[in-house]
């Protein structure tokens, strides 16, 4: 049966309202077992003005071209119709009763309750919830729900980015820092026998991560361990949402002293962070051996796992924020899409007297990872797998690679000065995603001087969420008494 999409007869551009088929990447996020959704709860300084903001929407969001169309399965393809949108028809206030509920509390058990929702397929595959809700760090919080096929989550920010302007001046907005990166395309430049040297070593890293990634769809699986979970039954179980704000300049310290990327402090910081957490957990399960042998033995433990992480990479490069809000107001033509390959990446668990060995294992490891194309590759194999085999085939293959490893890790970079969505200042944000076969997710974004860490997790595997938050947390702070005594020494 044809659906009815309601769309506007009168266009000023011809094909403005054609139909437009899914990507590759796309169709995957709509099979059954990548049936994922990306949530940015966004906590706010002030109450929420509803008929301001559903205004916002109808000026921003709406005239997006994925925001306003439908998902189609026709019999030969999937693909968007557009659509005429209400904005009404996508947002929800919720009648809040705390009772003797923690605010807090409340607010992490309404958005685990999203992730057991589908979104209804007959209108665009996007809602906003507005949470009258006082918590420890918002004064009102918004909880964004979308669907992982209308984009990829660095996309979707940056769209939220570009949904915003700056506090200090309303018709600006917010700029987004690069971090300064020493890449290997300044030795890729060079020439002679330096940029020879280069080229072997990318082509033989690539030629072994394709080795591993082949070896983890058909036999290579990680340690079965407190956090891996049961993956075929994370993407239908309710799933637990917290989140954790440290100081971003900490992180920044850590950075320039050891010579590294943000991105890479926080995957020393994680894999320190895990180190304690899987420690705790097996020392629990061994109290009976006494409390000396226990802590010997999960130490033990921890040096025998192999814990892998999905490092999710951007494939094009970052659509910037002007051309995204040049796209909502002027109809222009922007990248967009699903363009996501992910990376493979082993921590070292262990526990170490110098937590700066956690800073240079990962640096060690991500120097390598740098000098490869495996990104790059799982994106393409991924594409091609869909064309040759289809979409199921496809997911059940794509799955069973990520199943075999532990879970995913994600970076976002965010505004650098304060910014406001619709009139309304934003205290923190913090992105996630369920659905795909994981027990732990965990995303970072930063925003203005702080790093919101965002955990999405199963809670039959990780019952104590929080916990490893304060873990993530004393793991950054001693790794940053450890550069200061280091300094100090110097």
């Amino acid at each position: 049966m044809k659906i009815k999409t309601g769309r506007q007869e009168q266009s000023g551009n011809k094909g403005e309202h054609d139909d437009e088929p899914l990507t590759p990447t796309a169709r995957l996020f709509t099979a059954p077992e990548f049936n994922c959704y990306i949530t940015a709860v966004i906590g706010l300084k002030s109450k929420i003005n509803r008929d301001v903001f559903i205004e916002g929407l109808e000026q921003t969001l709406l005239k997006h071209p994925r925001f306003s169309s439908i998902l189609v399965n026709d019999r030969q393809e999937q693909k968007w119709v557009r659509t005429k949108v209400v904005a009404e028809n996508h947002v929800i206030i919720p009648k809040i009763e705390l009772e003797n509920t923690n605010s807090d509390a409340f607010l992490e058990s309404y958005v685990s309750d999203l992730t057991t929702i589908p979104l209804d397929t007959s209108k665009p595959l996007w809602e906003v919830h507005l949470l009258d809700l006082i918590t420890s760090d918002a004064q009102n919080v918004i909880v964004l729900k979308i669907h992982h096929s209308v984009g990829d989550g660095m996309s979707l920010m940056s769209l939220v980015h570009a949904c915003t302007r700056k506090t200090s001046n309303h018709d600006e907005l917010p700029s987004l820092p690069n971090e300064n990166r020493q890449s290997s395309k300044s030795v890729a430049g060079s020439s002679g026998f330096p940029r020879l040297i280069w080229m072997v070593m990318l082509v033989w890293n690539t030629l072994c991560d394709a080795l591993k990634f082949i070896a983890t769809t058909m036999f290579l699986k990680d340690t079965d361990t407190p956090i891996k979970g049961d993956f075929r039954l994370n993407n239908s179980k309710r799933m637990c949402l917290v989140h954790r704000t440290v100081n971003l300049e900490d992180i920044k310290l850590i950075k320039n002293a050891m010579k590294m990327t943000v991105n890479d402090v926080l995957l020393g910081v994680a894999q320190a962070a895990l180190s304690k957490y899987l420690e705790r957990r097996y020392g629990e399960k061994e109290k009976k051996a006494g409390e000396h042998e226990s802590r010997r033995n999960s130490s033990n433990m921890l040096k025998e796992i192999r814990l892998r992480a999905c490092l999710l990479v951007n494939i094009r490069p970052t659509t910037g924020v002007q051309d995204l809000a040049n796209m909502m107001a002027k109809g222009s033509k922007c990248k967009w899409g699903n363009w996501i390959g992910y990376m493979l990446f082993p921590f070292s668990l262990a526990l170490h007297d110098d937590p700066l060995e956690h800073l240079r294992r990962v640096k060690s490891i991500i120097n390598r990872k740098k000098n490869s194309l495996e990104a790059l590759l799982t994106f393409t194999s991924t594409k091609i797998l869909i064309k040759l085999l289809g979409v199921v085939r496809a997911a059940s293959l794509t799955s069973r690679t990520i199943s075999n490893t532990t879970m995913s890790f994600s970076n976002l970079v965010g505004p650098s000065e304060e910014v406001s969505l619709f009139g309304h200042p934003i205290t923190y944000i913090a992105p996630s995603a369920n659905g795909h076969p994981h027990a732990l997710t965990m995303h970072f974004q930063s925003y203005m001087n702080k790093m919101t860490i965002s955990l999405t997790v199963d809670p039959t595997a990780i019952c104590d969420p929080h916990q490893l938050c304060d873990d993530l947390e004393e793991s950054l702070r001693s790794i940053k008494a450890a550069v200061q005594e280091r300094s100090a020494t110097q």
